[in-house]
């Protein structure tokens, strides 16, 4: 399993390609969604995802403070194959990217309510009550560095 970090202008065609059809697969298709995915904020995102055996299986974005959210933030986080661990693999690789390239302590995620278990499972606590996007409730949550997050 690898772990691939990228900046936009690093993605080629053919990886951009699979990372926008897994993201229309899961949150347009899968979750019946209609929304503007393409949201002019990727160009400035890195990019982390897992492959295996050359396919991509998870995969989200990591943004600096002030380009979506108010602190660093992941998003579009997806998992194509569930229930095998990747995706608090895929996130600590994004706690990490967080740190690393924006100096984050503090992240932030807006979660879907239905996700609120796994994010709490990687050190994420919820911050805010319901709101709605796309139609579908969400809630702010955030991770803390040194608060024992992502030991669980």
């Amino acid at each position: 399993m690898d772990i691939i970090v990228k900046k936009f202008e690093e993605l080629d065609v053919n990886e951009l390609y699979e990372i926008m059809q897994a993201r229309a697969e899961v949150f347009v298709v899968e979750q019946e969604c209609a929304y503007q995915d393409l949201d002019g904020v990727d160009k400035e995102a890195y990019h982390v995802y897992l492959r295996e055996n050359g396919e991509l299986v998870a995969y989200l974005r990591v943004l600096d403070k002030g380009k979506r959210l108010d602190e660093v933030s992941v998003g579009r986080v997806i998992s194509l194959k569930r229930g095998l661990g990747l995706g608090k693999r895929l996130m600590r690789a994004g706690l990490q990217v967080a740190k690393e390239k924006f100096g984050a302590t503090i992240v932030k995620v807006g979660a879907q309510v239905q996700a609120k278990g796994f994010y709490e499972s990687v050190g994420f606590r919820q911050v805010s009550g319901e709101y709605d996007e796309d139609g579908i409730p969400h809630i702010y949550m955030i991770y803390e560095e040194n608060s024992g997050a992502g030991t669980r």
